[in-house]
C-alpha cells in the first residue's frame, strides 16, 4: 500500500485538486484500495472551509467531485503515516523542511520534480488561472500514478478489489 499526503499552502485549492485527480486515476485503473490519498495544507488559516469554489469547478469540469472535503493543517501524525508528502511549491517544502529537519528529502517532494520538471505549481489563488494549475497537477499525479502502477496491479492482482 501506498500512502501519499499532498500538501499546499491552505488546503483549498491544490492540493485537495490533486488528491481527488490521483484519487480518479486510482478507481480508473481498479486500484484505488492499494493507495491512501489525502491532502493537508503548511497553514491552519483554511481549517474546516471547503474546497475553493474555483478548484471545485474545475475538478468538475473533468468530472471530478469533491464532497465533503475541507481543509486541514499537516501534522506530525501525517509525516509518521504517509510514505511521501508531495508539496506543490518551494515555499511549502522550505515550511516543511522546518517542520521535519529530519528528512532530508527522504518522503517529502515537489510535486513537479516526478514529471522531471524543477518549478512551483502556481498558486491559482492568486493567478486566477486554475486551468494552468490543473495541467501541472494532472502532469504530476500522472507521473507518481504511472511509477506506482505496476506495483498497485500486482498487490489488487493478489488481494483482490471492492471496486
Amino acid at each position: 500500500m501506498k500512502r501519499i499526503l499532498f500538501v499546499c499552502h491552505g488546503n483549498i485549492c491544490r492540493s485537495p485538486m490533486a488528491e481527488f485527480i490521483f484519487k480518479k486515476m486510482a478507481r480508473a485503473e481498479g486500484v484505488s484500495e492499494w493507495y491512501d490519498i489525502a491532502s493537508a495544507g503548511i497553514s491552519d488559516e483554511e481549517e474546516g472551509n471547503p474546497v475553493y469554489p474555483l478548484a471545485r469547478q474545475e475538478l468538475a469540469q473533468h468530472g471530478i467531485g469533491c464532497v465533503g472535503k475541507t481543509a486541514r493543517k499537516i501534522t506530525p501524525a501525517d509525516y509518521r503515516k504517509y510514505d511521501m508528502i508531495v508539496c506543490m511549491d518551494r515555499e511549502n517544502l522550505r515550511v516543511l523542511g522546518e517542520m521535519f529537519p529530519h528528512d532530508y528529502g527522504v518522503k517529502i517532494s515537489l510535486l513537479m520534480q516526478h514529471a522531471g520538471e524543477e518549478r512551483d505549481v502556481a498558486d491559482p489563488w492568486y493567478t486566477r488561472d486554475f486551468r494552468a494549475a490543473w495541467n501541472d497537477i494532472h502532469t504530476g499525479c500522472k507521473a507518481i500514478f504511472d511509477k506506482f502502477l505496476p506495483k498497485a496491479k500486482a498487490w489488487v492482482a493478489r488481494h483482490g478489489s471492492n471496486e
